[in-house]
């Protein structure tokens, strides 16, 4: 008789999931009840033994797991697919032993509390195990460094000679592990890196690619030589990774005592809600504010002040003025570990890392904590479709071997022997990096788990995916640009796997692409052939409403038509078709981190209104009357709406990749001064779109465009609230009124009024309009005074 022992490991610390069965080809796929267990990591898990005749020895058996959890009932809990490139059903492969023979066969739906410096209860104690995936090594040891250096050369130079290397063993699937060490609690705070003997046989010092701790905060890359500096100043990517301890959070955000306080993992979660301020969890619930931290923390560039980069005490300084602002979302530009202090963060190093120059992993929860009781949700931005290209060397680079064709964590074609040099064989995907290796299981469970973390472990509410067409389609031979097919199918795998991951743990996070494939399967549930995302981001919109980057020429290009002062005619029958097609699952924005002076032509929405004039008297007047119609556009159409951090304030400086602090504003300090009243412009735009069910809807139906007179004109309703929103960028105001002829379908007869102008004298306008004023509708036609560079919104009564 052969017995396998088949085991679901959720690496999940929650109880998610409950009445698990087992299923396969054997019982053509028939229910078995499993056994519910604590696994040695301390997580759920389900086992059960089943017998096999002998006679079936050696062949293949296929199955997976059916659980109750967050998604529903009789969920399959398998999301990884099949290796062959046409299967998508996720499901497990196993070969019966031989005859009379016992094997196990094992599922991790996450690697979060496999691979790394992980803790283990064995009889009773806490014990500490080291895993790393490295295949192609000969041998694995971990070495640990100095807590007052935290790098170790090449050379070895600044391991700690009082704390033994710990041997790992392989122990198949490329996985080495450690023997689990005893008094876990001793290990914590130790700063380690692996010392690998690669496949060529030379010693090479690696990070942990699953840490979740890298002890530098600083620039500094030693370049792999010795150096007897501190980690303050140390580069995090490329120094010793730490041991934490992930069930404990430091009480307080910042420690007032020695050694800190810290508390359960439970205990510092359960304040996290405040009655009263409910966190959205849908999408068209949001108005999201982009923010990078990095660009929080101004001080004036006088003499003697020392420009660093913000971080998260200068984000839990800034919740009050999101909240004073409206916004009930905060999307965060990627704060995975990542090369020096002062970067976007899309180079990340070590996915399960928050980065330390930022602050760190606590710091990080008490920030989403913060937000969560002040009603604010937060969407994560992450990044799978390159690694950092710079510091690569101590991270994924040739992590376990120096021939290119066995780089585990990048994508290479052929052999090395078979080009001219041995680094042409890699791939790029059009997103400054090189493509992921997307064939490997191991590295789309990285991205797949480190989701998980984020979702468990810190309470993300959402995610948005960073240019997901340089996954699921743009791949080409770095040296030539010739395409390569090869990585999409899986490309698609890594897409469908990352969402049915979240949808099987976190069902309400929500998923948002950065794609402008218009690809329609982007959307579409995971269940077909979709990628299973619940919106994506709608670039058409901007380019046709502002449309300042240089390389499109073919939109409409509005306010960049209109920033010249003319009184030319403005193409806004083009705008038209993006801003009715905002009704799909669309993110949308007026300003997003990509415009704001990198792209080429591109600049602050403020800038592009007056097309880059000096911005003071009149000039200023006009730039903020004209982006005040921008942003009114955008906020107010029918996707949701999105805007980078500064807008609400008029800030005219770009945000430079390459030059973050010499260009950063001051946003609290400005929402008193010259940006006072698009402030509270912002503040009333915002309050209008969440208190209006019609404005929340995805409804919107364009009645009225006129290029010559430079007015458009759009209705939003749900089916019991409606409003009329009208917009002019003439730069003169229909003092006589202005007439919009539609249908009775599509202009409802009845009586209409203006709850909102943005010519409001409050925000620095002329006060040009209909307040007070009952506007009649009949036949489709409706009359109202219109502002110069204003847009109003009139609502049936």
């Amino acid at each position: 008789m052969i017995t396998v022992r088949f085991v679901y490991i959720t690496g999940i610390k929650r109880r998610l999931f409950h009445n698990a069965r087992l299923s396969g080809t054997w019982n053509s796929w028939g229910d078995i009840p499993m056994r519910e267990i604590t696994a040695e990591d301390g997580c759920p898990a389900f086992e059960l033994p089943v017998n096999f005749d002998d006679g079936l020895a050696g062949q293949e058996i296929r199955w997976g797991v059916r659980l109750d959890g967050p998604s529903g009932v009789n969920q399959w809990g398998i999301v990884t697919e099949d290796p062959d490139v046409g299967v998508i059903r996720p499901e497990r492969h196993t070969i019966l032993p031989e005859a009379g023979g016992q094997s196990t066969a094992r599922y991790h739906l996450t690697l979060s509390r496999f691979l790394g410096a992980q803790k283990l209860y064995q009889g009773g104690e806490e014990r500490i195990r080291f895993a790393v995936w490295a295949p192609n090594a000969k041998k694995v040891e971990v070495v640990f460094g100095k807590k007052d250096n935290g790098y170790i050369a090449d050379d070895g130079t600044g391991i700690d000679p009082n704390q033994p290397a710990v041997a790992l063993h392989d122990i198949g699937g490329g996985i080495w592990a450690s023997v689990p060490q005893p008094d876990f609690q001793s290990f914590v705070g130790l700063p380690y890196m692996y010392r690998i003997q690669n496949a060529q046989g030379a010693t090479r010092m690696r990070t942990d690619i699953h840490s979740r701790w890298q002890i530098g905060r600083g620039d500094v890359d030693p370049q792999h030589s010795p150096w007897d500096g501190h980690p303050a100043t140390l580069d995090g990517s490329v120094s010793c990774s730490v041991v934490i301890d992930q069930d404990v959070v430091r009480k307080e955000f910042e420690p007032t005592t020695t050694p800190p306080t810290q508390i359960t993992d439970e205990e510092f979660w359960f304040s996290e809600f405040t009655s009263g301020k409910p966190v959205p969890s849908r999408l068209t619930e949001l108005v999201i504010y982009e923010l990078h931290i990095g660009s929080l923390g101004y001080v004036p560039p006088n003499a003697g002040n020392v420009q660093v980069a913000g971080n998260l005490q200068d984000a839990m300084d800034f919740i009050p003025h999101l909240v004073s602002l409206g916004v009930n979302a905060v999307e965060l530009l990627p704060v995975s570990e990542f090369g020096g202090t002062r970067a976007w963060g899309y180079g990340n190093t070590h996915h399960f890392v928050i980065e330390s120059s930022a602050g760190g992993r606590d710091k990080y929860k008490h920030f989403i904590r913060e937000c969560h009781r002040n009603g604010i949700a937060v969407i994560q931005d992450v990044v799978y479709n390159h690694f950092d290209t710079s510091r690569q060397a101590r991270a994924e680079e040739l992590y376990d071997s120096d021939a290119p064709e066995q780089d585990i964590y990048f994508w290479y074609e052929g052999r090395s022997t078979d080009y001219s040099h041995p680094r042409n064989g890699y791939l790029q995907n059009g997103s400054s990096g090189r493509t992921p290796r997307l064939w490997e299981e191991n590295v789309r469970q990285l991205f797949t788990s480190s989701a998980a973390e984020f979702a468990e472990e810190f309470h993300i509410d959402g995610f948005r995916v960073d240019l997901t067409e340089a996954i699921h389609r743009d791949h080409w031979h770095e040296p030539d640009g010739a395409p390569v097919g090869a990585p999409r199918p899986f490309g698609h795998k890594l897409l469908r796997e990352w969402s049915r991951t979240l949808n099987l743990i976190r069902p309400s996070a929500m998923r948002i692409a950065e794609d402008h494939s218009g690809w329609s399967a982007i959307t579409e549930p995971t269940d077909s052939t979709g990628m299973g995302f619940n919106a994506a981001w709608f670039s058409d919109l901007y380019h046709d409403l502002i449309g300042d980057a240089s390389n499109q020429a073919g939109r409409a290009r509005v306010l960049h038509r209109a920033g010249f002062g003319g009184d030319d005619p403005v193409p806004l029958s083009q705008l038209s078709g993006s801003l009715a097609a905002t009704s799909g699952a669309r993110v949308v924005y007026h300003e997003c981190h990509d415009e704001v002076g990198n792209d080429g032509g591109t600049m602050r929405t403020i800038r592009v209104a007056v097309n880059d004039a000096a911005l003071y008297g009149p000039t200023r007047d006009a730039a903020e009357a004209r982006t005040r119609v921008a942003a009114g556009i955008s906020v107010l159409s029918a996707g949701t709406p999105m805007f980078f951090m500064g807008e609400e304030i008029g800030a005219g400086e770009p945000f430079l990749i390459g030059d973050i602090l010499k260009h950063r504003v001051d946003i609290l300090g400005e929402r008193h001064r010259s940006g006072a009243n698009l402030f509270r412009y912002y503040q009333d735009l915002i309050r209008l779109r969440r208190s209006s069910r019609g404005l929340r809807s995805r409804n919107i139906d364009i009645i009225h465009a006129s290029n010559e007179n430079r007015v458009i004109a759009f209705t939003r309703n749900d089916g019991t609230t409606r409003e009329l929103v009208v917009a002019s960028l003439n730069n003169r105001p229909f003092d006589d009124g202005y007439t919009i002829q539609s249908s009775t379908e599509r202009l409802s007869p009845g009586a209409w009024q203006e709850v909102f102008n943005s010519d409001s004298r409050f925000y620095g306008g002329s006060d040009v309009g209909n307040v007070g004023a009952t506007l009649p509708s009949q036949d489709g036609r409706i009359s109202m005074q219109l502002p110069a560079n204003g847009l109003i919104v009139l609502r049936r009564i």
